[in-house]
């Protein structure tokens, strides 16, 4: 196996650089480059040299010595000033040496994966949390990366272990006088526990995360749709004016209020009949997003938007009350001229965008965490419903491989490639 090398560190320039080492030849690396390895855990000055024997930088030298260290192998690090000079003569130093080689994007938690110091629920959570833009996005790919959704998934591994047990015990000693039945209160376990895993596969999920919690802003034209998603996304994104079917596309605009990933949408005016084909495609389009978001602001008549809407009354500033031309159920009157009332609509989306997202603490499930939940909980479910003991094992067994792949215990190669093609090179 080749070691590998690489800037763990921001792209220079920089205050400092990191550069990290790993595998069978980490140790002898440094030593060659910075002249000592220190003592393990320790950081100890050092000058770098090339082979030639020339002064590359003056820095710290540290080592951590496999199986207790990040990546499950020697590993070493390099602290450095962080020019651009600076990184590449190191880096240079490290290729010059035989064995060693620039790493590969996500070739070091590859390493700690395959070493069994991560499992692949905390592999994607580490992939998740060095994308994070907002605060909410953080805690929960902390909270993947950190372990705490792989503990639940391993007592639940464990639960199915000991039914297994169970099962195989009534297989194995059928003929025998002192080993009887299932007990009484097996299946309705089993039952109780494939109930439990559906409520958790309905977690959260990390692509709402990802992209935000989907906004529509819909209405007929000229209803001040345009001119309110340019006031929530603080920007002049869309064209306004007082022409109606101004607005023929759907805009989209991502934004973090409150610390919560938003994506506000914009699109055509929803009227029955147009002559124009271009602004008819805009309808059909925005049709299309009403079905797709989250929560959609409806700033047309009252009651004829979308079941579940919230009613906007969306130019009060146009009204001699500043009521919004009397919608007696608007749940906000706002003006984005003026900016009456568009407080309280952020904070009221924030406070309801909130409970779709995860807590503190709380991990969000992406497609494939949900997809092998949800077949577990349906093995778990069949094996509580099996009168024959071997049926049942088998529905036992479905459900064990269900978590193992959860885990990365039976990972395949393309799931691999594509999880960690998504990191940085150095991570």
């Amino acid at each position: 196996m080749d070691t590998i090398f690489a800037l763990s560190s921001g792209a220079p320039p920089a205050g400092i650089g990191i550069i990290r080492i790993t595998g069978p030849c980490a140790r002898a690396a440094l030593e060659l480059v910075a002249g000592v390895v220190p003592e393990m855990r320790r950081a100890q000055r050092a000058t770098f040299r090339n082979q030639a024997g020339e002064i590359l930088d003056d820095g710290l030298a540290l080592f951590f010595g496999g199986p207790r260290s990040a990546t499950g192998e020697d590993l070493g690090e390099l602290h450095c000033h962080g020019g651009r000079a600076v990184i590449a003569a190191i880096e240079d130093a490290l290729g010059a040496i035989a064995g060693c080689r620039k790493a590969e994007p996500g070739e070091f938690t590859r390493r700690a994966f395959a070493n069994g110091r991560i499992d692949l629920a905390q592999a994607e959570g580490l992939a998740d949390l060095l994308c994070a833009e907002t605060e909410v996005q953080r805690r929960s790919a902390m909270a993947m990366a950190g372990g705490a959704f792989s503990r639940k998934a391993e007592g639940w591994r464990e639960r199915v272990l000991l039914a297994s047990a169970q099962v195989e015990a009534v297989l194995d000693f059928e003929d025998e006088d002192d080993v009887g039945s299932l007990p009484s209160g097996f299946a309705g376990e089993l039952s109780a526990f494939a109930r439990a895993l559906d409520s958790a596969a309905k977690a959260p999920h990390a692509e709402l995360l990802k992209e935000g919690y989907r906004v529509a802003i819909a209405g007929p034209p000229n209803a001040g749709k345009s001119t309110l998603f340019n006031a929530l996304t603080e920007s002049a994104a869309a064209i306004t004016a007082d022409i109606a079917g101004t607005t023929r596309d759907v805009l989209e605009r991502p934004v973090a209020l409150g610390g919560i990933p938003f994506t506000f949408v914009d699109m055509a005016g929803l009227r029955e009949t147009t002559e124009d084909q271009i602004e008819a495609i805009g309808i059909a389009r925005a049709q299309g997003e009403l079905a797709k978001a989250d929560l959609v602001l409806w700033l047309g008549a009252e009651g004829e938007g979308p079941q579940g809407s919230w009613e906007i009354a969306a130019q009060c500033d146009r009204d001699s009350k500043g009521e919004g031309g009397g919608k007696a159920q608007a749940l906000h009157a706002v003006s984005a001229v003026t900016g009456t009332g568009m407080d309280a609509l952020r904070k009221a989306l924030i406070s309801h965008a909130r409970t779709a997202m995860p807590g503190p603490s709380e991990a969000a499930l992406n497609k494939r965490q949900r997809s092998l939940l949800a077949q577990a909980a349906q093995s778990i479910a069949a094996a509580a419903c099996e009168a024959d003991p071997l049926l049942a094992a088998e529905e036992l067994r479905l459900a064990r491989a269900s978590f193992d792949a959860l885990l990365g215990r039976t990972a395949t190669e393309d799931v691999l490639d594509a999880l960690f093609g998504r990191f940085c090179i150095g991570k």
